[in-house]
């Protein structure tokens, strides 16, 4: 297991290396620069235009540039955000929070729900309750999230008035906030309880059918014991490595969901720092994007090899 962490590691950090000189020389390649609605303003000085961009490197090459950014950010200097002026890293982090608050709700609700319903769906195969789950299930995973955004919106905000849909940091309270939350949660939990549902399905298909599970019921074990005991622990080993894989892709939802409920979080915060060309924070916040996809993808094999005794790390 030690040698195949290594190996990992290694590859996930050359992974990460390549992700970041991909989108650093995307930002780089895009038009404008920090200064470009400073530079434009006659009253400023043509000296101090030019000393400004020297002091930050604009001008410099891109290799340079990058190769800058990289040192600073190993060194946990991620730079003073363009339209802030604040330090990039207090700015990113100050925003996490509500974003995990989100996200982890809707990922827990999705969870709550996929798991019953697949299991059942599988086990009461093209029954009533296996098409209704079915039919929901692709809703869920077809329908884009600024669409549910929407629609959450004209039903629960503007015709039943259940709750607010623009989220206010400056509410007190738990059920205050628990409510501003409800919306935001439903959408991401809607998109990713789809999915997860029909791979639940389908694995405990693969079981239900085995031979073992036939031996459990010739026994006379109970249909719940047989289920839960003997289909169901086995059925949800590729499962967990799912749930672990699917977890930052509701992250990344949280960029479309948090522009719609104007949460302040860090999906916003990669909207407008992608809109006013805020190198700093956007490298920031699609870089630890990516550093997360890297560390739940290792938690899946490392996950799958341990649960399931046939997968060896060798």
């Amino acid at each position: 297991m030690g040698r195949y962490l290594i190996r990992r590691v290694i590859i996930s950090m050359i992974t990460l290396v390549c992700i970041s000189m991909v989108v650093f020389f995307i930002l780089a390649a895009a038009p404008g620069d920090p200064l470009s609605g400073f530079g434009s303003n006659p009253n400023v000085p043509a000296e101090l235009r030019q000393r400004l961009r020297e002091q930050m490197g604009i001008d410099d090459p891109v290799p340079v540039r990058y190769a800058r950014w990289a040192t600073q950010y190993v060194q946990g200097n991620w730079g003073i955000s363009y339209t802030t002026r604040s330090d990039a890293r207090d700015y990113v982090l100050g925003r996490l929070p509500i974003t995990l608050k989100v996200v982890g709700g809707a990922y827990l609700i999705s969870l709550l729900i996929a798991l019953p319903v697949g299991i059942i769906s599988a086990v009461k195969q093209y029954s009533l309750f296996d098409q209704v789950a079915t039919t929901f299930a692709f809703l869920g995973f077809s329908l884009p999230t600024f669409f549910t955004g929407i629609l959450f919106i004209l039903i629960f905000s503007v015709k039943l008035h259940w709750f607010p849909f623009i989220y206010d940091d400056t509410v007190k309270g738990f059920w205050p906030n628990l409510k501003q939350m409800i919306m935001p949660m439903m959408v991401l939990a809607l998109a990713s309880t789809g999915s997860l549902t029909r791979f639940v399905r389908a694995s405990m298909l693969e079981v239900v059918g085995q031979d073992y599970v036939r031996t459990a019921r010739a026994k006379g074990l109970r249909e719940r014991s047989v289920l839960i005991l003997h289909a169901a622990r086995n059925a949800l080993i590729p499962v967990v490595t799912i749930i672990a894989i699917e977890a930052p892709a509701v992250v990344g939802g949280a960029v479309v969901t948090e522009q719609i409920f104007r949460i302040p979080g860090i999906g916003s915060a990669l909207v407008q720092g992608v809109n006013e060309g805020d190198v700093p924070v956007v490298m920031a916040i699609s870089f630890g994007y990516a550093i997360l996809v890297v560390i739940f993808n290792i938690i899946a094999d490392i996950l799958y090899a341990t649960l399931d005794p046939r997968i060896k790390f060798s």
